[in-house]
C-alpha cells in the first residue's frame, strides 16, 4: 500500500514542527516521491544527518509503504 503526500507531510512536522515541507508525486504513483524540507533543526548538521532526521519522522516506512523518497533540506531558503 503506498503513501500519500498528505500522511508524510504530517509525520515530518510531527518530527520536526518548524519544518516548511513540500511533496512532490514524481511518477503519479504515489509510490515515488521528493521532498523539500525547510528547518531551523537542520542548522549546523550535514546533508546526511539532515536526511537521518527525516528518515527517522517516517518511523520505518521507508522501503515497506514509502518506496522512494527524493530528499532535499536546509535550515533555511
Amino acid at each position: 500500500m503506498a503513501m500519500r503526500a498528505e500522511d508524510i507531510e504530517a509525520m515530518i512536522i510531527e518530527a520536526i514542527p518548524d519544518a516548511r515541507v513540500e511533496i512532490i508525486d514524481l511518477a503519479g504513483d504515489g509510490d515515488h516521491y521528493k521532498a523539500r524540507i525547510i528547518s531551523s533543526a537542520f542548522e549546523g548538521l550535514n546533508r546526511v544527518k539532515q536526511h537521518q532526521m527525516v528518515y527517522a519522522a517516517l518511523k520505518g516506512k521507508m522501503g515497506g509503504e514509502l518506496h522512494a523518497l527524493a530528499l532535499e533540506t536546509a535550515s533555511r531558503e
